[in-house]
């Protein structure tokens, strides 16, 4: 049954539809043109990985590879304690990363579970390009991007290290902390970056180490089609950022697509995702969640369960960090 809510945003959406098919297709042509070329990411480490992104847009090129090479840059950088070279480790002390990327056909690529690759996310796209299956794993991945030309890497920095051993030490198991990485340094998530570029195309990366000290093995949201990133080239896109868990439970990158498709603004429908949790995972206030959504015609929208969430926006009027509203 639809609620008296839903059913007011879906009919407001068709008639915002039917308008928006009544104006000329120049019309159109110039609402969307002045809304692209434009990246957003999560998190202020977007703010560097937008301006690589950014790089690529500006000259006209392909939303694909703004993404990889925006996503790239907290890959390399060790003071990111949540992505790439530099990530916390796992409960055994092992960098494991997660990644996927996806293109405006639909097409797409992921790895999981990987370690000693400093750039999972251009293992992910060669995946998507180079093989006919869409995600590889652990030692599979390994194997596959060292055949590709990928270099074996120590991903474990001394302050890293340092902090799981000072973890262990608490002789504590593993459990979700809310923005745990704040408690070391200023830095938070998951990077999630969505771009379209100057000809309407529509592209995602995702790429993270994962939970800080989980269970040797743990795959989250993020390298899962759907989950932790989705998008449509003819609808828009969205990425995810939190307690992988949750987002995997409830498909949460796939259903912000879906209601933005079904007449919602990528704000609505990013609440929308945030409320499903809400209503079917019972102990969703010990968990963060961030969504963070791009129409195909360039409008932006967030939505988070806890407060703390940004994100960060490139476009020809400069770069920008915006504080997202949150449920709680």
């Amino acid at each position: 049954m639809i609620s008296r809510r839903n059913f007011f945003f879906r009919t407001a959406g068709a008639i915002g539809g039917l308008l928006y098919a009544g104006k000329s297709a120049q019309g159109m042509a110039d609402e969307i043109a002045g809304r692209i070329p434009v990246v957003v990411s999560t998190w202020n480490h977007g703010l560097p990985a937008n301006e690589a992104a950014w790089s690529v847009l500006e000259n006209g090129g392909y939303a694909l590879d703004a993404v990889e090479a925006g996503v790239r840059v907290p890959e390399a950088d060790p003071e990111v304690i949540t992505v790439g070279y530099g990530g916390l480790p796992d409960a055994d002390g092992k960098v494991t990363l997660d990644a996927c990327i996806m293109d405006e056909k639909g097409r797409a690529g992921s790895v999981c579970f990987l370690e000693h690759i400093m750039h999972p996310i251009s293992v992910a796209r060669m995946v998507m390009e180079k093989t006919p299956h869409v995600m590889l794993s652990g030692e599979g991945a390994l194997k596959f991007a060292l055949a590709n030309g990928f270099k074996k890497e120590n991903l474990l920095t001394l302050e890293a290290k340092n902090a799981w051993k000072k973890w262990k030490k608490t002789n504590v198991g593993f459990s979700p902390v809310i923005n745990i990485e704040k408690e070391i340094k200023e830095n938070h998530d998951t990077i999630g970056m969505l771009a379209l570029d100057s000809k309407g195309r529509l592209c995602g990366a995702c790429t993270t180490s994962g939970m800080a000290f989980k269970m040797h093995g743990r795959v989250g949201d993020s390298p899962v089609i759907g989950a932790g990133l989705y998008l449509d080239g003819g609808v828009g896109g969205a990425v995810a950022t939190g307690s992988g868990e949750l987002v995997m439970k409830t498909l949460g990158a796939f259903l912000v697509v879906e209601l933005i498709r079904n007449g919602l603004t990528p704000d609505e429908a990013c609440r929308e995702a945030v409320e499903r949790i809400i209503l079917k995972i019972p102990d969703y206030r010990k968990h963060q969640i961030g969504y963070l959504a791009l129409s195909s015609k360039g409008q932006t929208g967030s939505f988070s369960m806890q407060p703390g969430f940004e994100y960060a926006i490139r476009t020809k009027w400069g770069s920008e960090l915006r504080t997202v509203a949150s449920f709680l």
